[in-house]
């Protein structure tokens, strides 16, 4: 089989949801709710828009013009007299926020560091918006960095539809961070971020936030697109193929996708991909996506991913909830590994482990930021946390790491964060930390340490019931982090909103110790201002032991436990005594090490 016909192969194929599936129509798509919660008893309410587009895109100049029209859906009940859109390529011009955040940060990331200040204008990324209409009546618009302000003709009432017609052009930038041209490997086209994307409004109002570093949040709706591209390219990414078979016209094919209820679409293109399919039983039909040009032991690599893949997907979808969709894509692009609706992002020139990790935590972002989707800008440790957490126990199990806590790396990297002197609240918008390594350790490791401890404190088992009653009632909604807790509140039965506030509101730290042992008489102490309940295993003199749960009193309650449980701790006590009934050898605080305790030398005596 020729090239051309080899990549119209490839292509046709793209988005196949299963021989027993009809390709040319989008897939019914369960469980996804198509219409907001409005009006409720709980009163939650979130805004949607449908994208549809036409993209014509130049492969030798990487310039491409859009046509754009959305309908947005006020659900809020508010007036608005203003939208806004993101235009995230233009952060990738010398002196953009972005570039310059980069060089006048002590710890740049090594990926951007001065390379945007150095691009050419044939090598920067742009997204210039030629015309706006809402409802027909052209708007007043100015682009601001990565953020077009808008001008409505007239307000958008409580509950209104309203219809906005653009035409835009744009330009990919030299890959340097998550999207671009020409990546490290040879990927010709990572799009990620690449059309305007109308910016998210909820009762906190609009988050029209610059691109400056970190990442992302949009409007749940349906999108609609065709993409014209050189005949020759294979095409990963978001949605379903409408058109198995394309239409060409010269040396150009328009491909027709359709991808029902996200709050993103990406694709990337080479004509040198490689496309595998894997088909998990009784959930999505896997594509994956890597270059032909990699060596033999690395495509091997990507070979032997495929069906740890299909474990990864059925471990997330049984501890988290079912996965909805008919299909996912790994994807060999970008700059390192990055989520996507219903796809990802990787670099692909790695070590099997290595494919296996990366594909492990960013398929997990599927259900940590994509279905739970929370708004990475405020709360960038509820995704970036809970999905190394999940990840983690995930390739402990698949991947037979036998580890007794897959999350001790992230209660390390905690424990140097907390006695840095660098930390920030958790609350810290992802923009605002003065380091990036902080940042980093903030989100991965601290995020991570959240959840694994709330099993601490609510029992293991609880926080299982927990992690799925959050997907159950979140999903395709857009989370805050009360809800977590609250989550947990109702599966525990017990008071959390100190957690929430001590842990992720503060920088307080937890330091318990043992103070003095006198025969059968215990004192322990608080040092740190984060209260928590206490595990405590004593062994006597005569080498029994006996394991003791102390509570906290403003938890109203125990977590689950065979140990003995004993008079609750409230806070404002310094000190805690208690008596044992026969001489005592040892004791030790938190003996399992689940409570992020930063003084472990303390613990024992």
């Amino acid at each position: 089989m020729n090239r051309f016909f080899t990549s119209l192969f490839l292509i046709a194929i793209l988005w196949s949801c299963g021989t027993s599936k009809n390709t040319n129509s989008t897939p019914t798509i369960t469980n996804i709710p198509q219409t907001p919660i409005v009006g409720s008893k709980i009163n939650y309410w979130q805004q949607h828009v449908d994208y549809k587009m036409d993209i014509d895109m130049d492969v030798n100049t990487y310039q491409y013009k859009g046509k754009q029209t959305i309908v947005y859906t006020n659900n809020s009940p508010d007036v608005l007299n203003r939208v806004y859109y993101h235009l995230y390529f233009n952060a990738f011009q010398p002196d953009s926020e972005m570039d310059v955040r980069s060089r006048t940060i002590a710890d740049p990331d090594s990926r951007v560091k001065d390379r945007i200040s150095k691009l050419q204008p044939n090598e920067i990324g742009y997204i210039k918006v030629n015309s706006l209409k809402q409802n027909g009546k052209t708007l007043k618009h100015e682009t601001v960095g990565t953020v077009l302000e808008v001008d409505l003709a007239k307000p958008i009432q409580p509950g209104e539809q309203v219809t906005f017609d653009m035409l835009f052009e744009a330009q990919v930038p030299v890959q340097i961070r998550r999207s671009g041209r020409n990546n490290k490997e040879g990927i010709a086209l990572s799009m990620t971020q690449w059309y305007p994307k109308l910016a998210e409004y909820d009762f906190e109002g609009w988050h029209a936030d610059p691109y400056i570093g970190r990442e992302f949040h949009g409007v749940w709706g349906n999108f609609d697109v065709k993409l014209t591209i050189d005949k020759n390219y294979v095409v990963g990414g978001t949605g379903y193929l409408q058109n198995p078979n394309g239409k060409t016209n010269g040396e150009k094919t328009t491909w027709h996708f359709s991808a029902p209820n996200v709050h993103d679409f990406t694709w990337a293109a080479d004509p040198d991909y490689i496309h595998d399919t894997k088909q998990v039983p009784n959930g999505p039909l896997l594509h994956f996506y890597y270059k032909n040009t990699l060596d033999a032991e690395k495509k091997q690599n990507w070979k032997k991913l495929q069906p740890k893949t299909v474990e990864l997907m059925q471990y997330f979808s049984k501890n988290i909830g079912k996965y909805p969709y008919d299909q996912y894509s790994i994807i060999q692009g970008g700059d390192g590994g990055m989520e996507y609706a219903m796809c990802t992002l990787i670099t692909g020139q790695r070590t099997f482990g290595s494919l296996v990790g990366v594909t492990a935590h960013e398929m997990a972002h599927t259900w940590f930021q994509f279905l739970l989707a929370s708004n990475e800008a405020k709360h960038e440790w509820m995704d970036e946390g809970f999905t190394s957490y999940i990840s983690h126990w995930a390739m402990n199990d698949i991947m037979k790491e036998n580890k007794a806590n897959p999350s001790a790396k992230a209660y390390e990297g905690y424990y140097y964060l907390a006695k840095s002197g660098k930390e920030q609240p958790l609350t810290t918008h992802a923009d605002r930390y003065q380091f990036n390594q902080a940042y980093s350790i903030a989100a991965y490791n601290k995020g991570e340490v959240f959840l694994a401890q709330l099993g601490y404190i609510i029992g293991e088992n609880n926080l299982k019931k927990t992690i799925k009653k959050y997907f159950n009632d979140f999903a395709f909604k857009h989370p805050k982090p009360m809800d977590i807790i609250r989550s947990a509140e109702k599966i525990s039965g017990l008071e959390l909103d100190w957690y929430l506030m001590d842990f992720a509101q503060t920088t307080n730290t937890i330091d318990y110790s043992v103070k003095t042992v006198n025969n059968t008489k215990v004192t322990l102490e608080r040092i740190g201002l984060m209260p928590m309940p206490l595990d405590v295993t004593i062994t006597y003199i005569d080498n029994s032991t006996e394991d003791f749960y102390i509570p906290l009193q403003m938890m109203r309650g125990e977590k689950p436990t065979n140990a003995t449980i004993i008079k609750d701790w409230a806070w404002a006590y310094p000190t805690y005594t208690f008596n044992t009934k026969k001489a005592i050898k040892h004791i030790e605080i938190d003996p399992k090490g689940m409570m992020a305790d930063i003084e472990k030398g303390n613990n024992k005596k």
